[in-house]
């Protein structure tokens, strides 16, 4: 069983656009390339549903703001979460010999 490959982005936009081209089909494609027809048509969906939001306002998306009530609270059940783990620890070391 052969291991799953991830391709990074420059590689998938690559084959997305000879396909959105059409100067070979789809099969040339995937059998130059070493990946399924079925990936390269995902690819070139998703690149021709995400093409508008290059012509946005400003290029790019903006950071989304993040409230910093969420991010104290996410700190601090972070730090309920790392206390319990180190008592929970502690207490099953008799039993786990460590």
């Amino acid at each position: 069983m052969r291991k799953r490959r991830n391709h990074d982005a420059g590689f998938k936009a690559r084959v997305a656009l000879e396909a959105v081209k059409g100067e070979r089909t789809v099969s040339e494609l995937a059998a130059e390339y070493g990946v399924h027809p079925t990936m390269i048509h995902q690819w070139k969906k998703a690149l021709l549903e995400g093409a508008s939001d290059i012509f946005e306002r400003g290029g790019r998306t903006q950071a989304t703001e993040v409230d910093e009530e969420t991010v104290r609270s996410l700190h601090a059940k972070i730090g309920e979460l790392a206390v319990a783990n180190d008592f929970l620890s502690r207490k099953l070391k008799p039993w786990t010999g460590k």
